[in-house]
């Protein structure tokens, strides 16, 4: 009779064992070729989208969205496999929902934040932006925060709440953009002749643009000299290659034309009783 008992058991316990693991199998089957599926879907939507002529910024955040809803349905697919109730699921998934919600109001205010930055375009992925007290190259558009490519290639990840609470500057978003510099001159020099020359050789400068021209005029008064500000044009792209091109010619042209080196000096009254 035990002998019975115990083979019966161990029946029952193969049984369960085999059912269990023939369930995890197909589940990782499931998994694999639902993934497969879900990339092969993003594929043709993606491409559908972009022969649209969308902006690449809109076919990121709308390929996350639909990669995300997708995975979710995938994971329910799974399960109800398993047994589960989807309904019990769902209904679970909402009651957490709410919990999760109060938790992660950070991130859901940045999800919704994101989804304002898409619609109101203060910049686009390309874009040379200061946004969240970051400046830089925007890489990215996502869910809940924005990638920017710093200048020194740090890669910074900004919340879009921060962005989009915050002030944006976008120097895209013109054709040109302005470099501010200044040139110190000798109390002794001839600022006319300083200020001319240098009009024509930072003019000459590749990229510089030619229309608006390059503006040098007397910023200030210190007690080294007067103060110039160089105000040369380009394009975004070409910003740091003419502001060291600038720096360059400024100090090369003044000393080949002879211009005093602007040094701070005193004078010292002595007084013999």
């Amino acid at each position: 009779m035990k002998e019975i008992d115990i083979d019966r058991i161990q029946e029952i316990l193969v049984t369960a064992a085999t059912d269990i693991g023939l369930k995890i199998l197909a589940a990782i089957v499931f998994w694999v070729v639902g993934r497969w599926l879900i990339g092969f879907a993003l594929n043709i939507l993606r491409k559908g989208l972009e022969q649209q002529k969308l902006d690449p910024t809109i076919l990121r955040y709308v390929g996350s969205v639909v990669s995300v809803t997708l995975n979710i349905l995938l994971v329910i697919g799974i399960l109800g496999y398993f047994g589960i109730q989807t309904t019990s699921f769902a209904a679970l998934i909402a009651t957490a929902g709410i919990a999760i919600g109060a938790a992660w109001a950070g991130l859901l205010s940045n999800f919704a934040a994101g989804v304002f930055v898409i619609v109101l375009r203060p910049f686009k992925v390309g874009d040379f932006v200061t946004a969240g007290g970051v400046t830089g190259t925007v890489k990215e558009i996502g869910l809940f925060s924005s990638t920017i490519y710093t200048p020194d290639n740090i890669a910074t990840m900004v919340g879009n709440t921060k962005i989009l609470g915050d002030t944006i500057q976008n120097f895209s978003n013109s054709p040109y953009r302005r470099v501010d510099l200044k040139c110190q001159l000798a109390g002794a020099a001839d600022q006319n002749a300083a200020m001319k020359l240098l009009r024509e050789k930072i003019g000459s400068i590749p990229n510089v643009l030619q229309d608006p021209a390059v503006e040098v005029n007397i910023l200030e008064f210190n007690l080294v000299g007067p103060v110039l500000a160089v105000r040369p044009y380009c394009n975004n792209d070409h910003y740091w290659q003419v502001y060291f091109d600038s720096n360059r010619v400024m100090s090369e042209s003044l000393t080949a034309a002879g211009f005093p080196a602007p040094v701070a000096t005193q004078n010292m009254v002595m007084k013999q009783n």
